[in-house]
């Protein structure tokens, strides 16, 4: 952390910016690498209190919080402020996981939301990330919470009788995590140490501001993240989210908003989703793969495919329940509890809750790939039998629901949180 004897940076004024966002202008538009760059004095302390209230107030009032292109550069400046991990060492301790299977290639993956969609419902993304971790190398990027009353990491840090120390991963041990565990939790705090002299705006201003969508995006090892779901608090944002991340080079992510406005995928009726998927990029020239090899300008050699659907729980062959039946409005400590009776098999097989878990614990091993595998060898209690139904988009997602099935029934996926319980403790 910041020492408390640290000397704080000259400011610099953004006036002219503000100006512009204030005083709008046809011939004097505003550049997202303008508001992009003003972000990253924030991050570096050398923006007063008042031109960031400022600044946040004017993106609001103008509506550009909600522009995709200022949004991904925004979040793309924040991952820059970041500490950051060595890459080489992460890499190799990614791949020594040896998860490869199907279309999915061993990268990590993650599942977050963007908060603020008023129902307080269960912990999904946080429970599906650790469910999905015994199939997919998980990178879970959260905070405490902020607009809701169980955020990711209060859940964790009220896990019994042994929760992980998340505040002991850091960017210097991060490869020593996985060297041991296919799961990690990134303590945004550890990782986005920037962003402390932005929390005591944000909380006096009171109102959601561009940070709130900025976080879904600000995975700190976001260059080693292969797919992704995130989810949106009301459908407007969709397109806004699925533009952000395909800008910021994301070919495998899926976004999805439930119908009541759930930045989750809903157990109670229809969801709208965005998806991203990778396909080879026609313009890609096999001739030239040596030369272009060290060139970040050359034509990639896959791009990203958008494609907008809907789905409801029958695609995932489940029933639907309403979302008062998904635990609402708990304390961190009940949701913990819950949590641990899902990893230790103890639910009912169509007890809601674990319904309402298992179609998002699904969707991300769809969007990964790993559903497209046309065998199946997971383990102990796995009966091989991959079920190769397509739904909308395309996506297994029944096939998403049998694996998810097998991670809790075989323990699995309780074996893989306990390694990195054990890890995180272990860690100085």
């Amino acid at each position: 952390m910041a020492s408390p004897h640290r000397q704080k940076p000259e400011s610099i004024s953004i006036s002219p910016l503000l100006k512009k966002l204030a005083y709008p202008a046809s011939e004097v538009a505003v550049e997202a690498s303008e508001i992009a760059s003003a972000f990253a004095l924030i991050f570096e302390d050398r923006l007063s209190d008042i031109q960031t209230a400022a600044l946040l107030t004017l993106l609001h009032s103008t509506q550009l919080d909600k522009d995709p292109e200022v949004i991904a550069k925004c979040s793309d400046r924040m991952r820059e402020a970041a500490r950051q991990t060595d890459k080489a060492a992460l890499k190799q301790a990614i791949q020594s996981r040896g998860k490869k299977e199907g279309n999915y290639m061993g990268g990590l993956c993650d599942i977050v939301g963007t908060g603020g969609d008023s129902h307080s419902t269960f912990n999904i993304s946080t429970t599906s990330s650790i469910l999905a971790s015994p199939l997919l190398v998980m990178g879970k990027h959260g905070n405490r919470a902020q607009t809701s009353f169980s955020g990711s990491a209060d859940v964790l840090q009220n896990v019994a009788p042994s929760p992980p120390n998340i505040a002991a991963v850091t960017v210097e041990n991060l490869p020593q995590v996985y060297a041991s565990s296919n799961y990690a939790f990134l303590f945004a705090p550890n990782f986005h140490y920037g962003m402390m002299y932005a929390d005591h705006v944000r909380k006096s201003l009171g109102l959601r501001t561009i940070f709130n969508l900025m976080g879904p995006l600000a995975n700190p090892v976001d260059w080693a993240i292969e797919a992704r779901v995130v989810g949106v608090a009301y459908k407007g944002l969709g397109p806004v989210f699925v533009e952000a991340l395909r800008q910021n080079g994301v070919k495998k992510g899926l976004v999805v908003c439930g119908e009541e406005d759930l930045d989750e995928i809903s157990c109670a009726g229809k969801t709208n989703c965005w998806q991203l998927s990778e396909i080879p990029n026609p313009d890609f020239d096999e001739s030239k793969v040596d030369e272009d090899e060290d060139d970040e300008h050359a034509t990639p050699r896959t791009i990203a495919k958008l494609d907008e659907f809907q789905l409801q729980p029958s695609d995932f062959g489940l029933q639907s329940y309403p979302l008062s039946a998904v635990y609402g409005r708990k304390m961190p400590k009940d949701n913990a509890a819950k949590l641990m009776e899902i990893l230790r098999n103890e639910l009912a097989r169509d007890d809601p809750i674990l319904t309402f878990v298992l179609m998002n614990v699904a969707a991300l091993l769809v969007t990964s790939g790993i559903c497209e595998a046309d065998t199946s060898n997971m383990g102990p209690g796995d009966d091989g039998k991959v079920i190769t139904e397509r739904g909308p988009g395309g996506g297994r997602w029944k096939e998403g629901v049998r694996r998810a099935r097998w991670a809790i029934e075989s323990k699995s996926a309780l074996k893989c949180f306990e390694e990195f319980i054990e890890v995180s403790n272990k860690l100085q």
